[in-house]
């Protein structure tokens, strides 16, 4: 297990030795004796959080109730800063899933979630008891990596996929970066434009241009945090101009870009998910093309 030491924050952090069996999804592991007020920076994923420590993660949202050990939320959790994560002794498997992946492997579209986030319990019952005991019983991260493989792997054999136009939507918002016309996604397709805003928010859980926006944020806060100059990652990230990136920024963080650029959440990602990048959202990579004109 490797040391993150950024600040006041010391997390141990670990990573699967071997790829996972579902496209879409990415793990890591965490042990944090003191997480104090850690902000949630909002990413473009579904956030599965595996609890099976002796402490345990408290969200603290401002809609909704504070939220304790296992949990889910939905793409843009803690947007406007509206998010915080603390706790003692916390021990976990945080697995991000893109929303094309999530709809199988949750058993419910991360529309239902509605933006909240949600007890595991809630959503999988004795199940997500189940794989925290399993996790808590083995001592190798690897093991845990593997179990958590494997759960996902047998629920999303037995979901229900999202329709391909959608799929084929979402890839093209993540590999453009941000950078794309929403208008012409439906064109792509061969659906009108009703019908793949309607299908792509019930399936995946946020309208076409939320996404873009969130994609583009998410590269922008990363290479923010690289250290890189403000107007330089608004010029070359699809922003009008500074002023641009400052509105989105405090939009989705409810902070500056100055603020934002020395965030532990986001600063621990490339030791957590080293070579992070488009894959990690993407689902059925072997697809060439579109797939206009399926009805």
């Amino acid at each position: 297990m490797q040391t993150f030491v950024h600040g006041a924050a010391t997390w141990g952090v670990e990573s699967p030795q071997r790829p996972g069996r579902v496209t879409g999804v990415s793990m890591a592991g965490f042990r944090v004796p003191d997480l104090e007020a850690l902000r949630i920076v909002p990413h473009p994923a579904v956030t599965l959080l595996l609890d099976f420590g002796a402490g345990s993660p408290v969200l603290d949202c401002a809609a909704g109730p504070r939220q304790r050990g296992s949990l889910v939320a939905g793409p843009g959790l803690g947007s406007g800063g509206a998010v915080r994560a603390q706790g003692k002794n916390v021990e976990c498997v945080q697995v991000r899933l893109s929303p094309v992946t999530a709809r199988a492997i949750l058993g419910a579209s991360p529309a239902e979630l509605d933006g909240a986030v949600v007890s595991l319990g809630d959503l999988w019952g004795r199940e997500a008891s189940r794989i925290r005991e399993r996790l808590g019983d083995v001592s190798s991260w690897q093991d845990r990596f593997a179990l958590t493989d494997a759960l996902l792997a047998r629920r999303h054999e037995a979901g229900s996929p999202v329709d391909p136009e959608v799929a084929w939507a979402w890839r093209r918002i993540v590999v453009s970066r941000g950078l794309i016309r929403v208008d012409g996604l439906a064109a792509e397709v061969g659906w009108s434009r009703k019908r793949l805003w309607s299908r792509f928010r019930s399936q995946l859980g946020l309208p076409p241009k939320r996404a873009v926006k969130l994609v583009r944020f998410d590269h922008a806060a990363h290479r923010l945090v690289a250290g890189e100059p403000a107007a330089r990652v608004a010029a070359d990230t699809g922003y009008a101009d500074q002023s641009h990136l400052h509105r989105d920024v405090v939009a989705f963080t409810g902070a500056t870009p100055a603020t934002v650029a020395g965030e532990p959440f986001l600063a621990v990602d490339d030791l957590a998910w080293p070579g992070r990048g488009t894959t990690a959202f993407l689902t059925s990579p072997g697809s060439s093309g579109p797939v206009a004109g399926r009805r």
